[in-house]
């Protein structure tokens, strides 16, 4: 009897120690990883944070995993961005009567820590909550629409940007920076696949996603040659569509000491990078 308990525990301990050392030899490297979900813009025509005109977002992203926890992204994502006075529950943005919609394709560096050890393939390691903290460029290009036809807004100059009559007042740039900060969830199908959900908030540099900032400035578009009002003088101030204009010269059409930002909501799926390291001995 106490022969068969001795060759028992033997076996046992064999079992545990060969799973220790396929444990200690098996090496996660990173990731590759795509991803879909929703996106949503906070600025001037959103000062209230509301989050229920969501649009289209999109991502890839390439992790390299230095230990354990602590890991490394490059990333590529396309964020869908757009939101509209009209949507509002106050009554002077309704009244202002502005809109509206830009692509956003962001490049981002990251660095992720797992709260948990991620060994997928082995099923007490195969899940971990994270979070993220990076640094990203992206590009933006805000238009409208007027008559049925899409116009750019950043060549129109709506708030006097580029005109003779407001010489300190430069076009803004359609680049700007991020900073992306996330949390997010992973889960190991199996040894080779994960899926994963995250949420991604970005702070940005710029003040114009919406290309609303500082204030009215009607006198920059004078009538055209035929005495008809241009484009520009229509996309600037579009309270006429609701009522009398309100744009008067120098009054407040934006806040421009808040920058604006998005955020996106995204599920995907990863293919894990692995290798298996020789034992040293």
């Amino acid at each position: 009897m106490f022969r068969k308990l001795l060759i028992f525990f033997l076996f046992i301990g064999l079992m545990q120690s060969s799973k220790a050392q396929l444990f200690q030899t098996f090496v996660h490297q990173g990731e590759l990883g795509v991803s879909m979900g929703l996106s949503h813009y906070f600025g001037d025509l959103n000062p209230n944070i509301d989050i229920s005109h969501p649009k289209f977002a999109a991502g890839i992203f390439y992790r390299k995993q230095l230990n354990n926890y602590v890991g490394f992204k490059i990333a590529g994502n396309y964020a869908f961005l757009g939101y509209s006075d009209a949507y509002s529950d106050n009554a002077t943005q309704r009244r202002r009567n502005l809109s509206f919609n830009t692509d956003v394709w962001e490049l981002s560096v990251n660095g992720d820590f797992n709260f948990f050890e991620f060994h997928p393939g082995f099923p007490e390691y195969r899940f971990t909550p994270y979070v993220s903290l990076g640094v990203g460029i992206f590009s933006y290009n805000p238009y409208a629409y007027l008559g049925g036809k899409k116009y750019f807004l950043q060549p129109l100059g709506t708030e006097g940007q580029g005109s003779p009559l407001y010489p300190n007042l430069s076009p803004y740039s359609l680049i700007a920076m991020s900073i992306p900060v996330g949390v997010g969830y992973k889960y190991a199908l199996n040894e080779r696949m994960n899926l994963f959900g995250e949420i991604v908030f970005r702070f940005t540099t710029t003040d114009y996603l919406d290309d609303v900032s500082g204030n009215y400035a009607p006198d920059a578009f004078p009538p055209d040659a035929n005495g008809n009002p241009t484009v520009g003088y229509l996309l600037q101030d579009r309270s006429y569509e609701t009522g009398s204009p309100i744009g008067i010269k120098g009054r407040q059409r934006g806040n421009s000491p808040q920058k604006d930002a998005f955020i996106t909501m995204q599920v995907g799926i990863s293919f894990n990078l692995q290798s298996y390291r020789c034992p040293t001995h």
